[in-house]
C-alpha cells in the first residue's frame, strides 16, 4: 500500500501544538490562529515564506503543510460518553442505537457537531485577512460525519476555499478504526454519491461499492492503521499542493502522527491541527 522508499518526519517550532509535552484538550480544538506561535499582523506571510524556503533548497527534501481535522461530535462519541468506554467497547459499540440515540451504521453529526464545524469555518474566516494559506487540496474520510464536517468547513455559505480548490478527493485510507462498531461501518457508494455529488465530492479511483473492510467480530489493527495513514501522505505528497487539508477521525489522526514520528494528540471534536511534513528518500 505504501511507498518504503521514503521517510516522513515532521518539522517543529511553528504550532503550539508542535511540543510533544502539549495536552490536546489544554489546547483546545480551535486556537487562536490554528495555534500558530506568531501572532504578528504578517504571520502568514513569514510563515508561508519560511515554507517556499525550505522547499527552494532542494536536496531532495520536500515539505507539505497539512491541516488535520477531526469531525465534529457525532452520536457515537455521545453514546460513549453516556455508557463510559468500557460499557462502550463491550456491548453497546456493537448496536445500532438505544431508546434515545442511532449511531450505527455510519454515525452523522448531532446539533453540536454542525456547530463544531461552523466554528471551524469561522476560525478560518478569522485568519483569512492575515494570509492564512488555505488549502489547495482536500482529501477526507468516507464516513458521513466528517463529509458533513468537510462541507460546514469549507464549502457551507461564504466558502473559505478558492473557486478551483472546492473539491474534495475522498479516500478509504481516511476513515476511523474500523471493525465491531457499527458506527464505523461506512455507507455504501451510491447512497454516498446521492449526498455528496460531483464535481465537488470526487471518490477514489476503484472505490468499493459496499464497505470492504468492516468485520463484526476483528477490530483493525493499531499497524494496519498506520499503513493506511502512510498511504494518505504517499498520496499526498504526489501532488503539487503544499498546504493540504485532510478531514477525518482521531484514530487516523494519530496513524499520521505515528508515521510522522509524533505521540499521539487529542485532538478534540471539531478540531484542527496544523503539522508541517518533511519527506525525504531514503
Amino acid at each position: 500500500m505504501s511507498d518504503p522508499t521514503y521517510t516522513y518526519t515532521t518539522l517543529p517550532g511553528f504550532f503550539i501544538q508542535d511540543d510533544s509535552d502539549v495536552v490536546g484538550s489544554a489546547v483546545g480544538a480551535l486556537p487562536p490562529r490554528f495555534g500558530l506561535l506568531d501572532d504578528s499582523p504578517d504571520r502568514w506571510a513569514v510563515f508561508k515564506a519560511k515554507i517556499d524556503e525550505l522547499n527552494r533548497a532542494g536536496g531532495g527534501a520536500v515539505y507539505k503543510v497539512f491541516w488535520l481535522g477531526r469531525h465534529g461530535q457525532g452520536y457515537h462519541n455521545v453514546a460513549e460518553a453516556k455508557y463510559g468506554m468500557e460499557a462502550w467497547d463491550a456491548h453497546w459499540s456493537k448496536l445500532n442505537g438505544d431508546d434515545e440515540l442511532v449511531w450505527g451504521p455510519d454515525s452523522q453529526l448531532t446539533a453540536l457537531g454542525e456547530t463544531q464545524a461552523d466554528e471551524a469555518h469561522a476560525a478560518w474566516k478569522a485568519e483569512l485577512p492575515f494570509g492564512v494559506p488555505v488549502p489547495e487540496k482536500c482529501f477526507a474520510s468516507p464516513h458521513k460525519r466528517a463529509l458533513d464536517t468537510w462541507k460546514r468547513t469549507f464549502a457551507a455559505s461564504s466558502p473559505i476555499l478558492r473557486e478551483e480548490h472546492r473539491r474534495v478527493l475522498i479516500l478509504e485510507s481516511c476513515r476511523e478504526e474500523y471493525g465491531i462498531h457499527t458506527c464505523d461501518i461506512r455507507s455504501p457508494l451510491i447512497h454516498l454519491r446521492s449526498l455528496y455529488p460531483p464535481p465537488m465530492y470526487d471518490f477514489e479511483p476503484d472505490f468499493a461499492e459496499t464497505d470492504p473492510l468492516w468485520q463484526p467480530d476483528e477490530r483493525e489493527s493499531w499497524e494496519h492503521r498506520v499503513s493506511r495513514a502512510r498511504h494518505v501522505l504517499d498520496v499526498a505528497f504526489a501532488g503539487y499542493s503544499t498546504y493540504i487539508s485532510i478531514t477525518a477521525h482521531s484514530g487516523f489522526v494519530n496513524g499520521f502522527l505515528n508515521v510522522v514520528g509524533r505521540p499521539k494528540y487529542s485532538l478534540p471534536t471539531g478540531g484542527i491541527l496544523p503539522i508541517v511534513v518533511k519527506r525525504t528518500s531514503q
